[in-house]
């Protein structure tokens, strides 16, 4: 089964697609998927914002926290994962040997660029249809509150018990090469920085240092 076929969707100008699935390693292309990715980043927060706007009668903070969850990484990965989107993307060779056709962030970003191509390629009901038919079981756990734990949300709201309280993330140090650095990033409370995170984004990297100090206050307490 064609990528065409598991998204529901035929391209007209299928040089976009082709883009939309070529990795920044892959060799002999001067063009890859970042700018699609970019797009298709865009594309997806609007479609999801205007579902749960015109769908469900939330709050504002809510309806960011649920479209947070949705377009996430982690989010966007598994619903790459369905698609089985990983062995179609064009990589270097580098990147196969380290396991490139399963990372998250790549197969995240895939998926944004096949978004961002659908819309070129079609309109903006045409890839709302694509859109919240490939994320539509995503888009269920994440208004029941079970797609994504949000470490970052939860750590923001546990120190606003204190009106006191600061916490900042800030970038550390990345290392690795251009299309597969892995990020540090530390998390800085009232000034003093009490856990790191690392991530192959910085989002991800923010998340993780949330959740290591989750856990320390935690085990803290538990004592």
């Amino acid at each position: 089964m064609t990528i065409e076929k598991k998204i529901g969707y035929i391209f007209k100008k299928r040089e976009l697609l082709k883009i939309a699935l070529t990795h920044s390693s892959h060799s002999g292309n001067t063009t890859n998927n970042e700018r699609l990715e970019f797009l298709g980043d865009a594309v997806l927060e609007l479609i999801i914002s205007e579902y749960l706007f015109i769908s469900h009668k939330l709050s504002e903070g809510k309806m960011t926290k649920i479209r947070s969850n949705i377009v996430c990484a982690e989010s966007l990965s598994k619903a790459a994962c369905d698609l089985e989107l990983g062995e179609h993307i064009f990589l270097g060779k580098g990147e196969i040997v380290t396991g490139g056709r399963h990372r998250k962030s790549n197969l995240a970003n895939a998926f944004e660029a096949l978004i961002g191509a659908v819309f070129l390629d079609s309109d903006f009901e045409t890839t709302k249809e694509v859109v919240l038919r490939l994320l539509e079981n995503n888009i269920h756990l994440a208004l029941s509150g079970a797609l994504v734990k949000d470490y970052k949300t939860e750590l923001q709201e546990y120190i606003q018990k204190n009106n006191d309280n600061v916490i900042e993330y800030t970038l550390d140090r990345s290392d690795g090469p251009e299309h597969n650095k892995t990020f540090y990033i530390n998390l800085i409370f009232n000034g003093e920085s009490v856990s790191q995170g690392i991530g192959k984004s910085k989002k991800e990297g923010e998340q993780n240092a949330a959740k290591n100090y989750l856990l320390e206050v935690k085990t803290i307490q538990e004592k």
